[in-house]
């Protein structure tokens, strides 16, 4: 009772009072806010367990990350750094570039004005070690064929089964439709790996999970990585917030908290 603890749950975070399994509760390292709490456990569990375990990622390998510049890819970003001369090439718009840089990437590639595929196979012709694919659809074909040989590919959403505001049933099926699929064989004769990943069912996995946050604390307190926060919503601004990430605006995470924090409440009653 009393300490500070990061929580994992599927669903149902977006309240004031949360019930959660205590085998789902993990205490917040010296020095870490509750922003950065919340910031930390599902994209970096995520890029953690797709670069390390499935990716095996190892010195002067390259990596492809697909929006670089959210949750995940900014976990992956700082994660792929603790590795000696990993070379990130990072999708995302113009706008993100320069951070993206600053974080590590050495190629961002912008997606809405140039096919990254070609721009990759320029700098490196034999193509990447591993691509992190959140995006499905034909993308996910496009990362297979990228990989070199002893490459993996780890998919880990559909992001391109969103496509606006409103539900576009056609792109949906287009997307569908487009699913990468291959056969073992084609495997045995490509000599690559694809590995799927969902974080949502791991929930039996606690030994495992325990294991990954407790190496994430650790090069927390080793100041190796830090949860990059876009910005702070309260939960009367949820649609704001929501709009920050559907048009793309946001570097890092978006977070959302109870109330107003409480300098702008201060400001208020001035």
């Amino acid at each position: 009772v009393g300490d500070k603890v990061m929580v994992l749950a599927r669903s149902g975070l977006w309240q004031e009072v949360v019930n959660v399994p205590a085998s789902h509760t993990f205490p917040m390292p010296e020095g870490m806010s509750f922003e950065e709490a919340a910031a930390l456990l599902v994209n970096y569990i995520t890029a953690y367990m797709v670069l390390f375990d499935f990716g095996n990622l190892r010195p002067n390998q390259s990596v492809l990350i697909h929006m670089a510049a959210g949750g995940v890819g900014t976990a992956a970003i700082q994660l792929c750094k603790t590795v000696e001369n990993v070379t990130i090439f990072g999708t995302a718009s113009a706008s993100k570039h320069e951070s993206l840089k600053e974080s590590g990437v050495a190629h961002p590639i912008d997606y809405r004005t140039m096919d990254y595929a070609e721009e990759i196979r320029k700098i490196s012709p034999k193509g990447v070690d591993i691509v992190l694919d959140p995006l499905g659809g034909s993308d996910t074909s496009k990362a297979f064929n990228l990989l070199k040989p002893m490459g993996k590919l780890i998919t880990y959403g559909v992001a391109n089964l969103l496509t606006g505001q409103k539900r576009n049933l056609m792109a949906m099926a287009k997307t569908w439709w487009n699913q990468f699929s291959i056969t073992a064989l084609q495997l045995l004769h490509q000599n690559k790996a694809v590995c799927g990943y969902h974080l949502g069912y791991m929930d039996e996995e606690v030994e495992l999970l325990r294991s990954v946050v407790t190496e994430l604390v650790k090069l927390y307190s080793q100041g190796k990585i830090k949860p990059k926060i876009d910005s702070v919503w309260p939960f009367d601004q949820v649609a704001e917030a929501m709009k920050q990430m559907q048009e793309k605006k946001n570097v890092g995470k978006v977070i959302l908290v109870p109330e107003a924090p409480k300098e702008e409440s201060k400001k208020a009653e001035n």
